[in-house]
Parts: C-alpha cells; structure tokens; sequence
C-alpha cells in the first residue's frame, strides 16, 4: 500500500521547492549513478530549475535527457539543507522557445562571463541547457531531514603549509589599539 500525500501538504512541498529554488543562487544536484553531488548556479523558470553546463560552463556530470536527478536546495538565510527534491531531466533543444526563456533568465545569473552577450550564441553551439522539473514529493524537508549532517569527508591530500605563521602576526593581529 502506497501513502498518498494530502492535498494541502504537497501545495506547501511545491511552494517550498519553487522559493527556495528562486532565492538561493546554487543547488547541488546529484544526476545518475554520479555518488557526489554538484553545486550548481542555476534560474528558477516556468516552474523548474535550469541550468547550463558543458565546455567552459560548469559541469553535468551524470545529467542525461529523460534521466533522473536529485536536487537539493539551500536556505538563503542560513546556509543549510533546506529541501531536496527527485527531478526529471530534460535537454531543451537549442534555440527552440523552452530554450530562449530558460537562457534568457539564465544570462542575467552569469558572473564573469568571457564574451558578454555573445554567450548566448556560444550556448547554442557548445553548451546543454538542462530543464530539472521536479518529479515527486520532496525526500527532504523542514521536518522530516535525517539526522546525519551530510557533510562530505575532505578529500585525501598530500598538501600542506609552506612555511608557520610567522611569530610576531599574533600580536599584529589581536594588540589593542591605543588611547
């Protein structure tokens, strides 16, 4: 047997998803069999969360049409999980109307892009325009989140300082001012 979820619950799950979605500037998206989650810039459009990646734009990994994602978004005030959703995936074809209004918001979200307004040309041309429509209720939620924090283990380095701090930066650093 199935649980249904109330009518009233998943009016609040879609409205949770679609605020926190356009209010926080990064999702991490874990797509296929990829185990690690990406962090994501992306714009909330026409009720799904878009994004742009391949060749010098961010990267995709595990992101396939018609394949499955989950997506988890962030508090903008706190900087915590704040809801994680199942999504679907779907490539907008270039230059078609989907496209246009996806890439539209999402050129206004781009920081230091290296060809100003031509970069929509080149998304055309090297890069995928991916639409993540939220598919099912959300696994994560206020209320409802696991109690392990979900922090990833650091990654394995041998890098290390150069050099220790040198002696007299404690006292630059924390002396008092004067009278």
């Amino acid at each position: 047997m199935t649980e249904t979820v109330p009518l009233g619950q998943a009016l609040l799950d879609q409205a949770l998803v679609e605020e926190a979605a356009k209010k926080s500037g990064l999702v991490w998206v874990a797509g296929g069999d990829s185990a690690a989650p990406q962090a994501l810039w992306h714009a909330w459009v026409d009720g799904a969360v878009c994004v742009v990646g391949g060749d010098s734009e961010q990267p995709l990994p595990g992101l396939a049409d018609g394949g499955s994602a989950t997506v988890t978004v962030r508090s903008k005030d706190k900087g915590g999980r704040l809801v994680s959703f199942p999504a679907r995936v779907v490539e907008l074809e270039a230059r078609g109307e989907a496209w246009t209004a996806a890439v539209n918001e999402l050129k206004g979200k781009r920081l230091n892009a290296p060809d100003g307004e031509a970069m929509t040309e080149r998304w055309a041309r090297q890069c995928r325009v991916l639409r993540l429509e939220p598919a099912g209720e959300p696994g994560e939620r206020p209320g409802t989140m696991p109690g392990a924090s979900g922090a990833a283990a650091p990654v394995v380095t041998d890098a290390t300082t150069r050099l220790p701090i040198p002696a007299g930066l404690p006292k630059l650093l924390f002396r008092r001012k004067r009278r």
